[in-house]
């Protein structure tokens, strides 16, 4: 395993059992799924606890069949005291709403968490309760941290609570924060328009991601109104340090997994397309999983399948002065279960890229 020492050079203090113990509630979603098969690889990390509340009682590789031979637990119900005595750290991969009801008890008895529902992305009550409903908590928000490392590294090294950022606001915000921070982009004209696989819905049966309601088909959905609309608002606006309003639409692509979001802005100075790859290389250049592309140069979501990586390709249309930005990301991975694991290895001290550098291919 590894020898313990955090990214700054400094020991780490353990207990007589080396490994952090970690928890996954709602294991056997789409990103449930994507958390086993990370933290079964990462060398500081034994899972102990793996909750599934349809499948309890059966074992893990019995209900995903990939994960024979590499993991032995049973799958249970959800119980606040078994995450509590069991977990030192617990992803919660429930839904909205839900998660917030279990998550401030876990917090109270010393448990950290990783939540990749929505309830603990905002500092405002107020705005989560007009896109989702009231919120349960809120005296908990204050002590969150949004869980986007190249944005909040130091508070996430800090924090014992992290609201995973959502899969369409992680590719557009890594798009956008270069050109809100440097200045370089009207703030009253950000358009961004994402496309995704259809894992993003979840892996609920539902009629619009049937295979024969998306196949052979893409279509706009939540027009005007998709509920990660605020998360981008409320980070780009704390950068900017004014109200930044963005129109967003998200598609539904006939894939299973991958966000490409194309960003248009207008800018404030004048750039062409290589003079803007190299702010972008400069401000990402010490990022372990944010890749610039050459000049010229855009992502495809096949490029960034299974990784944690965000690629980005930048270019300037000279013909109506317009900035261009093209990032894509898995939306299973950096937009949601590699990114929990990232923010995991900065709470415990570690090097943020401990079990995400070399994972194994996905079919």
């Amino acid at each position: 395993m590894a020898d313990g020492v955090r990214a700054d050079g400094r020991s780490i203090q353990r207990d007589s059992d080396p490994m952090i113990k970690a928890g996954i509630v709602g294991a056997t979603g789409y990103t449930g799924i994507e958390l086993l098969r990370i933290l079964l690889r990462h060398p500081d990390v034994r899972i102990t606890l793996a909750t599934s509340e349809k499948f309890a009682g059966k074992k893990v590789a019995e209900v995903l069949p990939s994960l024979s031979g590499a993991c032995d637990l049973s799958l249970e119900n959800l119980s606040d005291s078994q995450v509590i005595k069991n977990c030192m750290v617990a992803f919660c991969c429930l839904p909205h709403k839900e998660a917030m009801t279990h998550i401030p008890t876990w917090i109270r008895k010393g448990t950290k968490v990783v939540d990749l529902s929505a309830d603990f992305r905002f500092r405002s009550p107020a705005i989560y309760e007009e896109w989702y409903q009231k919120h349960a908590a809120p005296d908990l928000l204050p002590e969150s941290v949004y869980g986007l490392p190249e944005l909040h590294r130091d508070e996430i090294k800090k924090s014992t609570l992290i609201g995973n950022p959502g899969c369409y606001p992680t590719g557009a915000l890594l798009g956008l924060i270069p050109l809100v921070r440097e200045k370089a982009i009207s703030l009253e004209d950000i358009i961004i328009d994402s496309k995704s696989g259809v894992t993003g819905a979840g892996r609920s049966p539902e009629l619009e991601s049937l295979y024969s309601e998306v196949n052979e088909s893409v279509h706009a959905y939540k027009v005007g109104c998709h509920r990660h609309t605020p998360e981008i608002e409320q980070e780009l606006s704390e950068v900017a340090g004014q109200k930044v309003t963005v129109t967003f639409t998200p598609h539904l692509v006939p894939m299973d997994r991958g966000i490409l979001s194309t960003i248009y802005a207008k800018g404030l100075r004048k750039l062409d397309s290589k003079s803007l790859t190299r702010l972008f290389s400069e401000f990402y250049k010490k990022e372990p999983f944010v890749k610039v592309l050459p000049a010229g140069q855009f992502p495809k979501t096949k490029e960034v399948r299974g990784t944690n990586n965000c690629l980005i390709g930048v270019a300037v249309d000279p013909r109506s002065d317009r900035i261009v930005v093209v990032s894509a990301i898995d939306n299973l991975m950096k937009g949601a279960a590699s990114q929990a694991v990232q923010n995991m290895n900065l709470m415990y001290g570690l090097d943020e890229r401990l079990g995400l550098n070399q994972l194994p291919l996905v079919p």
